[in-house]
This record gives structure tokens, sequence and C-alpha cells, in this order.
């Protein structure tokens, strides 16, 4: 009965209340003029943002469930100018529900509906917002008469303008939804939420540890993290104002395709191939337009690399720095470079663009011990590449290349909508073999030597760079071989017949003393000024041309079997023909029909050679020829040209 009875007690009692608080929030509508609540509402968001709220008269109050009050079509300006800063569809303010009670309008957080923000940077660096962070620092600092009564703003469906008047560039955030907040029992400033930029989704935090040192340009403790599909960044650390804003502390960034990042922060065209996963990480020093990373650890591509790195923006894009590195595989940059068409025998008509290079300068000073270009190895090598103007030069300093020393220059610049490009290289006692196949695709001479190259072209690809070059080129090697034939065998062998046929000997080598060839290349057109081979049974001495552009040869030479048994020497002049990676040498017929006694009848008077239908008839004549009748004196010696060749005689 008692239970029951305080049951009914505590009923009332709740009722009571509840009739108390509707017949307050009743009397709170019906008595709090609209002007009021407007009036108390801009002076609220005037004292907490620095910002002259416009407020009109489409107002709509709701105190259930809870108070608050709506206004349409709000501006944000900034004062005393009155320029807008932010423009909103509709603003919502959320009442303190007790101070309501005894008459004072007091906000708890503020939304923003589909706002547009405007920031904009001067040409000195001044931002039109410093009126809403001098404000702020004057309504959080202890000796304030009356700090503001909410720190909480929400963004709904938002648009962010930014506008930087030293490069004249505009970029948009949209979709913008966030939550800022400076919570009053707590010295610290959150930010939180996501945006649109470029079409992709970007997850954003920011925290300040002292929000009012840093709103005084005070340091403060600093956290930015940036995440979406192209890029994530992290910044753990500090920032100050005074007297200007510097910012230091760790940074991470990392991408799965630093291509695509890039692409989608603004750089459309990357050159070469390469630039996939990226990450770096680095204490960094940022003030102005100039990044400082120190203790830099850098990983492109399966590439790793520590150094220091200098980056800045102002006017153009300038990275600097040193780095040092085990082992570099440069094969994912230099196969998006192709040389050769889908054929494998012609050269690419690809177009070649230079567009990455517009608007970036380098000056990187790398070094590595191994270095990995597609099947190539180098050793230890200190590279410095620089860019200016569009014009990359690349400074070999010194290489441990092909068993031996390379140095020298490689440039490439955008020409007449293609391309410039020039070598000038010198391999210092290399393996010939390795050096050659790697930079030329030739697999014909082994031992070891020196190759000067000094070249220069331009042209929309590589067939047309190909055409325009021009230049020199010298090697000079010492015992070594020639691959791929064996001159001493096929010269013995036609010493012995010379009409035997030379059969199939491009196989086996040619060894030789001292190799040295002279060569000079005008628009394509490469020129033998000198070519000999000097070896223990064999010389060659070669001149003619060779086509860079159809990478054919046109070669003429004598080949000189030196005899140790006796002072004759068997020279064969020959010609060398066809596609320089797998050419033909033919023998001189010629000098082989001179040298064949059964051949010779092809020969006319003065060793000229008959035309083709006397040359045969002559030599059907003499073997089907019959013994004529003899006289007396006559003996048989006396009828050589009736006689057969005897078996031993040459053919």
């Amino acid at each position: 009965m008692n239970a029951a009875f305080g049951l009914k007690r505590l009923a009332i009692a709740a009722a009571a209340l509840i009739a108390a608080v509707l017949v307050s929030v009743i009397g709170v509508y019906l008595l709090l003029p609209a002007a009021s609540v407007r009036d108390a509402v801009k002076a609220e968001i005037r004292g907490a943002t620095g910002l002259d709220p416009v407020l009109g008269d489409d107002i709509s109050l709701s105190l259930f469930p809870s108070g608050s009050v709506r206004f349409r079509n709000v501006v944000l300006a900034n004062q005393p100018s009155g320029e807008p800063a932010v423009a909103a569809d509709e603003l919502v303010a959320r009442l303190r529900y007790f101070p309501l009670l005894a008459g004072r309008i007091e906000i708890a957080d503020v939304t923003l509906v589909r706002p547009t923000i405007k920031v904009a940077f001067s040409a000195a660096g001044e931002s039109n917002w410093s009126g809403l962070i001098s404000s702020l620092a004057r309504a959080l600092a202890p000796q304030s008469e009356r700090a503001p009564t909410f720190s909480e703003i929400g963004i709904q469906e938002g648009t962010v303008v930014l506008y930087d008047a030293r490069s004249d560039a505009t970029e948009r955030l949209e979709g913008l939804e966030f939550q800022v907040a400076w919570p009053s029992i707590s010295r610290s400033f959150g930010a939180n939420g996501h945006f649109t930029w470029h079409k992709e989704n970007v997850e954003a935090s920011l925290t300040l540890t002292d929000f009012l040192a840093a709103l005084t340009g005070d340091r403060s403790g600093l956290k930015i993290r940036l995440s979406s599909v192209p890029l994530t960044l992290a910044f753990d650390g500090s920032a100050s104002d005074e007297p200007t804003l510097k910012v230091q502390g760790t940074l991470g960034v990392e991408a799965s395709s630093l291509r695509e990042a890039l692409r989608w922060i603004g750089n459309d065209r990357l050159p070469f191939g390469g630039f996939g996963r990226f990450a770096l990480r680095a204490q960094s020093d940022i003030g102005g337009r100039v990044a400082s990373l120190s203790n830099v650890n850098v990983e492109l591509d399966g590439n790793s690399a520590e150094g220091a790195l200098t980056v800045s923006t102002d006017p153009h894009r300038l990275v600097q720095g040193t780095l040092a590195s085990d082992t570099l595989d440069l094969t994912p940059y230099v196969s998006g470079v192709r040389l050769l068409a889908r054929n494998e025998r012609n050269w690419s008509q690809l177009p070649i663009t230079l567009d990455g290079f517009n608007d970036l300068s380098l000056d990187l000073r790398l070094s590595a011990a191994n270095i990995k270009i597609s099947t190539a190895r180098l050793g230890r090598t200190a590279v410095a590449a620089t860019m200016r103007d569009s014009k990359l030069n690349i400074t070999v300093g010194e290489s441990q290349a092909f068993g031996g020393l390379a140095k020298g220059t490689l440039g490439l610049a955008g020409a007449d909508g293609g391309v410039a490009a020039t070598a000038h290289m010198q391999f210092t006692d290399v393996d010939l073999d390795n050096c050659l196949g790697q930079v030329f695709g030739l697999h014909k001479v082994e031992g070891r030597g020196t190759l000067t190259v000094n070249l220069e072209g331009a042209g929309d690809s590589v067939l047309a760079v190909t055409h325009g070059l021009n230049g020199t080129a010298t090697l000079n090697a010492s015992a070594g071989a020639l691959t791929g034939i064996n001159i001493e065998q096929l010269l013995r062998r036609l010493e012995r017949r010379p009409l035997s046929g030379s059969g199939d000997f491009r196989s086996g080598r040619t060894p030789f003393d001292q190799l040295a060839i002279n060569l000079k290349v005008n628009q394509g057109l490469v020129s033998i000024d000198d070519m000999h081979i000097a070896g223990p049974s064999v010389r060659l001495a070669v001149a003619g041309q060779a086509s860079l552009p159809t990478r054919d040869l046109d070669l003429k030479g004598v080949a000189t079997l030196i005899s140790t048994a006796s002072a004759d020497q068997f020279e064969l002049p020959f010609v060398v023909q066809g596609p320089w990676d797998d050419p033909i040498m033919l023998p001189d017929a010629q000098s082989l029909i001179r040298r064949s006694g059964a051949a010779a009848p092809l020969l006319g008077s003065g060793g000229k050679p008959l035309n083709a239908g006397d040359a045969v008839r002559s030599v059907i004549d003499q073997l089907m020829a019959t013994p004529q009748t003899a006289s007396p004196a006559a003996s048989p010696a006396a009828t050589p040209a009736a006689a057969p060749s005897a078996p031993n005689s040459r053919q």
C-alpha cells in the first residue's frame, strides 16, 4: 500500500514538472521577441568569430525538443571592410535551455548549412580571415570580460573557395562536412571531417594543443592528417607565427602511385616510366613556401635513399638536395623510353613529350653503391641532375660501369614540339661486349677498351632523333676478339680453294691485338674514316658508311692473312652489308676468280671479267673441245689449251 502510494506521488511530481516545462516553453515562445533573438545571436557570433552576421527577418524558432533558431540566406562579413567571407543557405543556432528560461540567449553551437566560404591570400600573404583570428584571440584571453558562450561550429554540404593572389590560382573544396570545436574546459582546438577535392574524397583532421597560443602567433603543438586514395599526409610537430609562419615536426607522405598523386594534385604528365609506390618520412622545417627536410628516408618504386632535401614553390617548384642509396633500380624509368618499335627492328616513331619538365627545377645529387638499368649493372656511381627552363642535364662524375669507369654528361630538353638530346660520355677500360651490348645493342666485340661518344640530335620521336644525329665516336681496344665470325679460317680455306664456297662462317671468333675505330656522324649517316684491326694471324682495314635510322651497314675492306711460313700474304677484299645486329660478310668474287686456274677463262684479257654469255661459252668450249690432228712435228705438250686441268690444280 505504501509502495503504491509512493509511486503515485512520484508520478504526480513528474507530471507537474513536465507541465511546468511545457508552460515555461510556451511562455518563452510567446514572450521571446524574434528581433531580440536575432540581435542576441548576431552579438554571440560577432563576439566569437569576429565576423559581422547579416541575418534577415526569416527566422524559425523552435523550443522543442531542444531550443534552436534558424536563419535563412545568411552572410558573415569581415570587419570593418564588410566583404562577405561566408554565405550560407541556413544558419542554425542551438540555444542553451536554462539560460533561455531566465530570459538570456546563449548559443550552445552553430551549424552552417550549404555555406560558401571564401579564403583569400593577398600578395603579401595576408588572409581575409585575420579578423576571425584576432577576435578569437581576444575572446579566449584570460582577461576577456565576456568569453563566447559557444565553442563549436558545424558545416554541412559546404564549399570552400581558396584564392592566392601571389600565383593567381583558385582551388575549390566541395562537399565539406566538418565539426570545429575549441572546448572552454580545454586549451585545445580540433577540426575533423571530410571534403571533396579534384573528384576525390579527403578525410581530414587538425589539432592544436594550445589554441590561444596559436591565435596569438606563439608556439603550439600541431597535428594534421589528410587521407585520400591518391595520397596520405601526416604531420606531428609545432607551429608559430612570429614573425612569420614556421612549422617544425615529423612529416610523412605516402602514395600508392606518385604519378597518380601528382596528376591529382595538378601535374598532368610525368615523363618516362616509373613513379609508382612512394613513401617519405623526414624532419621538416617549413617557412613561407620553402620546406627543408632533414633525416630524409624516401622510397620510390622499391628504391630507398637517405639524405636531405629542400622543396620550394616560390616562384616555381624547385627540388634541391643530396641522397645516398645502397642499390638503385632505374629500370622502371628507362622502360618508359621505348627506343625500338614493337618489331624490335626499327626505331620507335611514338611522339616524345617533356610536359612534366615545364614548371619544375631540379638540383639533385645522388650516389649509390649499385645501380641496375634494365640488364646492365653499375657499381659505385655519383650523379648530379640539374633542370632549368625545361632542360635536364645529368652529370656522371664517376661510375664503376661495365668493369671499368664511365663519366660524362647527358642532356634532354624540349625543342620544336620534340626533344633535343646530347650525349658526351667516355667509357674507360670497360668490358666491350657488355658495354656495347647494353648501350648500342651490339654483341660482336670482346675484350677491354675505351669508348668515347659525342652526339647531338633533335626530333619528335626516337626515329626522328636518329635522322638528325651529329657527332663523333671513337673506340680503341686491345687483346680482344670479333665474335660471330672466324676470319682466319675463312681466309685459309679460300686461299687453298678460292671457288670452293665459303660455307657458313658466322660463328667462332677472330682474335685481335689492337682495334681502332674513328666515326663521324652527319644527319644520321655514319662515316667510318678509320677502322683497322690487327691480330696475330689476320689484319683488317675497313671503310664505308652505316645508317643509324635504318640500322644498316655498307662497308668495304681488305682482310690479310699473315703467314709465318713464307713472306707471301693472302689479301682478300670483302664487303659487309645488312643489319648491324646480323650483317653478312661477302668476299670479293673477282679476287677469288683470279686465284682460281679453272675459272681463269671467266676473265678476259687484262684480267677484266667477260660478260656472262662469253664467260660461259669460253668455259664450255674448253671442257668440250677435242684434240686437233697434230702435225708430225707437233707433240702433245704443244696443245695445252685442249688438255684437261690437272687434278691438283686450284679450283
